[in-house]
């Protein structure tokens, strides 16, 4: 396995794209796959193909990209990548509709989002300078690509490797690892990252109970307990149930700092409380505040700590914080790297 770091200037930070690449005996070259592709931009389509070239391919020659999630910065180049080789683009399938540029399914997310920057009390000129951002940045998910959907547990033969599709969802809808028992390794995507901890809530609005979807997520990870994990920015985690425990007990302290805004504030939207957590946002991170805070408020509200009225949060009960997370039963703590 190799990778190619690619540029992101909107986005995480640097995107990794994992090159599989020969078969396992050695015999004979194998396939050329790809796990995740680049924001679609010509100085990042330019960075892979230079990546691949360094290591003896060229664009032509992939034959499958598997996609971890759907957001631009992982599948933008799908379409450059299978108009160049026609490789299978192998997708979530609650993801393949958007990466496919289904229109009907593009509107419903757009329509789903104005619908929740309204819920979360965002001030109307913000939603506008929001939905202009986003149009201005549609270009970065590519050009439509056909889309072979894959679902929860289905197996992937890579050169002599058997990648387990293991479904992750709460940065997005169809985040997915592929994990490989025999060489005891993960490719997660924005499951877990090794600096910063993965959006919940405005990353993709079409997650039902975002914060409580990743929690199991996490869960789920931690259980599967992998030896390292190969992330979609930055280098690869060596901890990997270590670094996800971390990150719930994240969510926990988050959690408890909402509680402490409403309990000082009284009622409040997520705009709100996104602006007493994270101050004042710009660009996409305008989109990730007040979702991130509305995943929490939404939680606390499945169980029963606030109640929404209008586009306000109350405190009803004061809460054990604790108690609203399972306890993910591993005690290490692994710092956000640098």
């Amino acid at each position: 396995m190799k990778r190619i770091r690619l540029t992101n200037t909107v986005f995480e930070g640097l995107n990794d794209v994992y090159v599989l690449d020969g078969a396992a005996d050695g015999a004979d070259p194998g396939e050329l796959v790809l796990v995740d592709a680049g924001v679609a931009l010509p100085e990042v389509r330019a960075e892979l193909a230079d990546g691949l070239s360094a290591l003896g391919h060229e664009l032509a020659d992939v034959d499958r990209v598997l996609l971890t999630h759907w957001h631009h910065d992982h599948a933008g180049l799908a379409g450059a990548i299978r108009r160049a080789s026609g490789a299978t683009i192998h997708v979530h399938e609650a993801d393949a509709p958007l990466v496919a540029g289904d229109e009907d399914s593009v509107e419903r997310l757009r329509a789903r989002q104005r619908e929740l920057f309204a819920e979360w009390g965002m001030p109307e000129a913000t939603r506008a300078e929001l939905v202009e951002f986003m149009r201005d940045h549609a270009d970065l998910a590519g050009e439509r690509c056909e889309v072979e959907p894959f679902a929860d547990g289905d197996s992937l033969a890579v050169n002599g490797r058997t990648l387990e599709a293991v479904h992750l969802p709460g940065h997005a809808a169809g985040l997915t690892a592929f994990h490989d028992p025999g060489a005891d390794e993960s490719f997660v995507g924005d499951a877990i990252l090794p600096k910063y901890t993965p959006n919940v809530g405005g990353a993709d609005v079409r997650v039902e109970d975002p914060l409580g979807s990743y929690v199991d997520s996490l869960l789920r990870l931690i259980d599967r307990d992998p030896g390292v994990a190969w992330p979609g920015h930055r280098d690869r985690i060596d901890d990997p149930a270590g670094r996800a425990a971390t990150i719930l007990r994240h969510h926990v302290e988050r959690t408890e700092n909402v509680v402490g805004v409403l309990r000082e504030s009284g009622p409040a939207t997520p705009w709100a409380v996104s602006a007493a957590l994270f101050g004042d946002l710009h660009g996409i991170h305008v989109l990730h505040g007040p979702g991130e805070a509305y995943a929490h408020l939404d939680h606390l509200a499945r169980h029963g700590v606030v109640e929404r009225d209008g586009d306000e949060y109350a405190l009803v009960a004061e809460p054990d914080v604790d108690a609203l997370f399972p306890d993910p039963g591993v005690d290490r703590v692994v710092e956000p790297a640098e």
